[in-house]
């Protein structure tokens, strides 16, 4: 067990850890070969195209102004200067909302530590129970007795951890519940004030039946024309085109190699480049690199054109999907938000993520293997989550002092030394765990992508719950109760229900210097490496020195990554229920998770500010997963220190507790209710405004030519762009009733003429496509 020495030992190691990151930071970040590096975002803007630097030699290579090192700090106070509504036009309102997770730990954790430290602290501190307890070969050190693990058995004083928690449950859903309406605000004047976006107008169409007379595009078109006949504009059907994609991407490679090589002989015309045509240009045939390129690429574009060709006859590879788009906001928000048949499992309708949220690969999975599909990746991820606590659980152990003892005998001498014994004991564990966890963000996200998810804003969020649960199980139980994988499931089978809370809730006092250790790691200098950017910065410049060849290149190797909410969202939430579950148990841990947040929050801002570059937009719709997860962390933290008092006996004052939970859940369905429809759903009164401004501000707006592209495949796009098709005025804003085509041959089939075969009344036409449908 660590002691107050150990955990100074690894506080003095985060601590200048994270001091030589922030130095190294400050350093680096002036230098200009190094600009594109630490400012991408201002360089994809287009606002900076060359880094700041006196002189014409340090331009390219060192900062040589000296006054420029002594404010090395100063972007500190630059990454909190820029406003939040300044700082939601610049990145976005996902980033924004992002930011405002780690203000509501603040807001949380800072009060509570304040009365946790007043009140708790004391009341644990003056007892003496663990220096009785030690001549009965208890464990202990100094924190823990700041920890109730100091109060005697039956004693009164478990009143104050008990009022403390109901004034800790009230004071985090009082700012949980501002959160929730500040964020639900922002949101909505976000899309009100947004301009105009292809999303808004479209909806994605799933599960179309099957029709032996038409095809999915002439069904889609038939059905929104006859079900939406005055707001209908146009479509696009969802093509299984990922063999195409690796034909695109094939060839945009091999263009890319022709310009490096057509520069080259630009700048030495003497000599034509040449290559050998084998295995990275290592062996083969050597050939003139220029031509070679332009026979490959014309032999590509030849297999391209026969595969779009394929892809766009093929009835196999149209997906019974499809983008469907109206001519107003408000017909959008109808159709998304409403039922479209009589039978619930046809015709689903849902908002379409905006068009660079979209994940074209698994569009192409049929909508009927994705329910085989999700219980597949539940049983996989539920051996993953049980079978890593095998690794973790083996290599933890070995990361002490008895485990090193057992494994090498030789070195027990040297580690039984002060100092190494306290760097194994106060961060050798918390160092290996958040080792362990490096390969699980990607390994969640494929299981996502499995899973069928058809925009990158919902595998990341499916992603971010699985690491959560994933964390939960392995980190904060695996870390906290003794023994292998297997041990611990056969306890818990044989436990009642009952039992199982007083388990883990006589465990958790014990592991509170294991988790201050896995805070100062992974929370202070974990949070301190990723401003330091130290992996883009090597492959940077490894590209740059070695592969890039173009402008284009130049662009991808200063790739400046986004969020990455699927792992930085469960980590934040990890926080949340070590300060839930140890503020009324052992408080001495609210400074650590508090250092974190602020930490946190001033590092991310000033990467949003300069780095990040989101992918997508989805206005904050993950706010109701991070709303549930704090309170599902509150609810956690209620249970256990309810099983934690029934071992200590307080009989009297621990049912007390249990309205807590009640309340706490109830609370949850009361915030599900109120705000999380501003999430899911959008307001008709604020579709209808936005429309009708628009309309007013541009009678001319050629809706159908802006939207006509925005959700064909991206390998189509190039095609599509070649072409002229051009859209009559008169199709801007149409209204008139539409003759609905058909070319279905049923009896149901009324006798008047198609619009394909003859003229007939649009009355007709609705009541035959009505009763077909």
């Amino acid at each position: 067990m660590a002691t107050l020495g150990d955990i100074g030992l690894a506080a003095a190691i985060n601590i200048l850890s994270a001091f030589i990151f922030f130095v190294a930071f400050a350093i680096l970040r002036l230098q200009p070969f190094n600009d594109r590096v630490y400012f991408p975002k201002w360089y994809l803007k287009g606002l900076r195209t060359e880094p700041t630097s006196s002189g014409a030699f340090v331009r390219k290579f060192v900062n040589l102004d000296y006054r420029s090192y002594i404010r090395f700090l100063n972007w500190m106070p630059d990454a909190l200067r820029m406003p939040e509504p300044e700082l939601v036009e610049h990145a976005g309102l996902d980033s924004a909302v992002y930011l405002r997770i780690y203000l509501t730990g603040l807001k949380i954790f800072v009060p509570i530590a304040f009365v946790a430290w007043t009140v708790l602290v004391p009341v644990n501190w003056t007892n003496s129970n663990l220096e009785q307890e030690k001549g009965s070969n208890v464990t202990s050190s100094d924190i823990d007795k700041l920890s109730i693990s100091n109060v005697p058995v039956g004693s009164q004083r478990f009143w104050g951890h008990i009022v403390m928690a109901y004034a800790f449950t009230f004071w985090a859903c009082y700012v949980l519940l501002k959160e929730y309406e500040k964020v639900a605000s922002m949101r909505l004047q976000f899309l009100a004030s947004e301009r105009r976006r292809p999303d808004q107008f479209t909806v994605l169409v799933r599960n179309v039946p099957p029709d032996p007379d038409e095809s999915v595009s002439e069904l889609v078109e038939h059905f929104f024309l006859v079900n939406h006949p005055d707001h209908y504009l146009t479509h696009q059907v969802v093509y299984n085109a990922n063999k195409l994609a690796k034909l695109v991407k094939e060839k945009e490679n091999l263009q890319n190699w022709l310009v490096y090589y057509k520069n080259k002989f630009s700048r030495n015309s003497s000599k034509k480049p040449s290559m050998k045509t084998g295995f990275l240009g290592l062996w083969g045939k050597r050939v003139e690199a220029i031509d070679h390129h332009e026979s490959e690429i014309e032999k590509l574009s030849k297999e391209i054109a026969a595969e779009r060709e394929r892809v766009s006859k093929d009835s196999k590879s149209i997906m019974p999907a499809a983008f469907v788009s109206f001519k107003t906001r408000w017909a959008a928000a109808v159709c998304a938000q409403t039922q479209q048949s009589r039978n619930p499992t046809v015709w689903l309708t849902e908002w379409a993520p905006e068009p660079r949220d979209v994940y074209w690969e698994n569009l192409a999975i049929p909508y009927v293997s994705l329910t085989v599909r999700k219980l597949i990746i539940a049983v996989a991820f539920f051996f993953l989550t049980f079978f890593f606590m095998i690794p973790i659980a083996f290599v933890q152990s070995l990361a002490s002092i008895e485990g090193i003892g057992k494994a090498a005998p030789f070195l027990k001498p040297l580690v039984e030394k002060d100092f190494i014994k306290s760097f194994v004991q106060g961060f050798l564990p918390g160092i290996v765990l958040k080792i362990f966890l490096i390969f699980l963000p990607a390994i969640l996200m494929i299981m996502s992508k499995f899973e069928g998810f058809g925009s990158l804003s919902s595998l990341e969020r499916r992603s971010a719950s699985r690491y959560y649960l994933f964390n939960f199980v392995n980190v904060f139980l695996g870390s906290i109760i003794t023994g292998s994988a297997f041990e611990q499931l056969d306890s818990f089978i044989h436990q009642s229900a009952t039992d199982i809370p007083k388990t883990i809730g006589v465990a958790i006092p014990m592991k509170a210097t294991f988790f201050i250790t896995y805070i100062m790691v992974d929370g202070w200098a974990g949070v301190a490496g990723e401003i330091l950017m130290l992996k883009p910065l090597i492959i940077y410049h490894l590209k740059n020195s070695f592969l890039v060849k173009t402008e284009k290149d130049r662009e991808e190797a200063m790739d400046p990554g986004s969020l990455g909410f699927n792992i930085g969202e469960p980590r934040i939430q990890f926080y949340f229920l070590l300060g839930f579950v140890y503020a009324t148990v052992t408080p001495a841990i609210l400074p650590f998770i508090i250092v974190f947040f602020a930490l946190a929050f001033v590092v991310f801002r000033h990467q949003i500010i300069n780095v990040y570059s989101q992918q997508y937009e989805s206005a904050a719709a993950f706010w109701p997963d991070v709303h549930g997860r704090i309170v599902t962390a509150l609810v956690i933290s209620q249970v256990l220190l309810l099983g934690l008092l029934g071992t200590k006996e307080a009989a009297k004052s621990t049912p007390f507790l249990i309205a807590l939970p009640v309340l706490t859940i109830w609370f949850y369905r009361f915030c599900k209710g109120r705000y999380e429809s501003a999430f899911v759903k959008f307001p008709l009164q604020e579709a209808m405004m936005k429309d009708t401004l628009e309309r007013a501000r541009e009678p001319n707006l050629n809706l159908k030519g802006y939207l006509h592209n925005s959700y064909i495949h991206p390998v189509f796009k190039a095609c599509v762009e070649d072409e002229d098709k051009k859209v009559d005025d008169d199709e801007k804003w149409e209204t008139e009733s539409v003759l609905v085509p058909t070319k279905r041959h049923s009896q149901r089939n009324t006798p008047a003429p198609s619009g394909v075969s003859g003229s007939r009344s649009s009355s007709s036409s609705s009541l035959r496509g009505a009763s077909d449908f």
